[in-house]
């Protein structure tokens, strides 16, 4: 198993999560035509995506796997976080 590999699909994946996320919340605030239309869409992109996936190698796998399972728990802790304010 590559390393390397492992660690950029795991960059892949958790970019993945994160602009799916994004799509979705997008979405949600859409007409609901478009909204059902644009979840179809972002759907069928996902299924393609993880079909290409399972068919490459055992590396690639385990790294996207594991950065998409990382990603929601790291970015929920980020938006959490208290900001502090500027200039005080």
């Amino acid at each position: 198993m590559d390393p390397l590999t492992v660690l950029a699909l795991a960059a892949f994946g958790s970019t993945a999560y994160l602009t799916t996320l994004a799509t979705v919340q997008r979405l949600n605030q859409q007409a609901s035509r478009t909204k059902v239309a644009g979840l179809v869409v972002v759907g069928m992109v996902l299924c393609a995506l993880i079909g290409t996936i399972a068919n490459a190698s055992e590396s690639v796998v385990i790294g996207f796997v594991v950065g998409a399972g990382i990603t929601p728990p790291v970015h929920r802790w980020i938006l959490q976080r208290s900001r502090p304010v500027a200039g005080h």
